[in-house]
């Protein structure tokens, strides 16, 4: 049943390394959507550049999360704790009341 597990395990890998993909693509997409906006408002060649260059680090820096995401994910694969495996959650003591507190960091 091992390699059960091990299928198990590497679908939910693929699964969120998916994830982390779409939403590398989507900081490039606003990113970029941004850096055409902001040209239309620079009035100088250097503050267009600038623009450019932010552009350009925020899309590395979403490349980078994406790499450090994937990374996460093998190493929770590896430990056998990977994304939607469910240890190590409560002990069965808990008081069985949810309420609601607003004036603790709820929405």
């Amino acid at each position: 049943m091992q390699s059960g597990r091990n299928a198990a395990e590497a679908v939910k890998e693929s699964a969120a390394n998916v994830g982390a993909s779409a939403k590398a693509g989507m900081e490039k997409t606003k990113a970029t959507a941004q850096e055409k906006v902001d040209k239309m408002r620079a009035h100088d060649p250097y503050e267009k550049e600038m623009v450019r260059e932010k552009k350009d680090e925020r899309i590395q820096e979403a490349d980078l999360d994406k790499q450090q995401a994937r990374f996460e994910h093998a190493a929770e694969r590896q430990a056998g704790t990977g994304p939607g495996t469910r240890t190590g959650l409560g002990t069965g003591t808990g008081t069985g009341t949810n309420t609601y507190d607003p004036t603790v960091g709820g929405r």
